[in-house]
């Protein structure tokens, strides 16, 4: 079984103005993630995870989203990226889920099984927060966890009192399931926790501080761990603000701003931010020391 640990950034996709792919773009992103000290992964959704394989695949494993409503839609869906050479899976939970699934665990336990056995390469389940309706409960990740090929938890629990329950049962288990943090806006406290590594959008503008964080507090190196973790909190807070639908396209624009994406252009019915939310995420970036000193434009 393969075992994820390290800072696996979830990378963003750049669009040219047509709001096509934008493929040399795309590439030079991923090629700084992949060289990135400690990033030990990337994760690519759909089609683009092609193009991910292709540029770093043979250096950096590639893990592939596989966003589903049916069973045998994400069987295909993870075949193909097997096909492709995905070192594994990220499974999103299928939006039918949040109907009450959550009280009948064994439709999860059915949806993963069947994906397991047809596809057969390693998978990272994604826990939502349970607000959403669609998280699983510990119990639910503790059966999970026996299924195999299962290899991961991405937690976005976005709850630490969450994180830590899952991450009790899935030790509890015994088996060797890594837990990656996606919760970004509290990293250091679940790296503190004992978290695996992190799958994590914003891994996208700030790989390097997000694996020396990690690497700090592996180390138990806390103080030193707490200076990165200041300077990541003002990209927290403007990256993460109300509305969140907005947080990568934020994210698109801190990195337009430090010169590793062209544009940051964004698919409707999304809308480019605005020039003075623009300005926010220059000063954001200045106070986490990345951004150069002048202006937006």
């Amino acid at each position: 079984m393969v075992k994820f640990s390290g800072v696996m950034p979830a990378n963003l996709l750049p669009f040219t103005a047509d709001l096509a792919i934008d493929e040399p773009a795309y590439r030079k992103h991923l090629r700084w993630l992949a060289d990135t000290r400690g990033v030990t992964g990337v994760v690519a959704n759909g089609h683009a995870a092609a193009i991910a394989l292709d540029e770093v695949g043979p250096q950096c494993p590639v893990v592939a989203g596989v966003y589903a409503d049916g069973t045998q839609e994400a069987v295909e869906l993870a075949r193909d990226a097997k096909a492709e050479g995905a070192a594994a899976v990220l499974v999103f939970p299928p939006t039918l889920f949040m109907w009450g699934a959550r009280g009948k665990p064994e439709m999860a336990l059915r949806h993963f099984s069947e994906i397991a056995a047809q596809a057969d390469l390693p998978i990272i389940v994604f826990e939502y927060p349970p607000a959403s309706g669609i998280g699983y409960s510990p119990e639910t990740l503790a059966q999970l966890a026996a299924i195999p090929h299962v290899s991961a938890v991405k937690d976005w629990s976005n709850d630490i009192v969450a994180f830590e329950a899952n991450l009790r049962a899935l030790r509890a288990t015994g088996r060797p399931i890594a837990m990656l943090s996606a919760f970004t806006m509290s990293l250091m406290a679940t790296f503190l926790l004992g978290a695996d590594g992190a799958i994590s959008g914003m891994g996208s503008v700030v790989a390097d501080l997000q694996a020396e964080l990690f690497e700090l507090c592996q180390k138990g190196d806390v103080d030193g761990a707490r200076r990165i973790n200041d300077r990541l909190d003002p990209l927290v807070q403007v990256f993460y603000a109300p509305p969140f639908v907005d947080m990568h396209n934020r994210m698109k624009a801190a990195l337009v701003l430090l010169g590793r994406l062209p544009a940051a252009h964004v698919r409707p019915p999304l809308t480019p931010v605005s020039a003075a939310e623009r300005e926010a995420i220059r000063q954001a970036l200045a106070a986490a020391r990345l951004a150069p000193a002048r202006p937006s434009p």
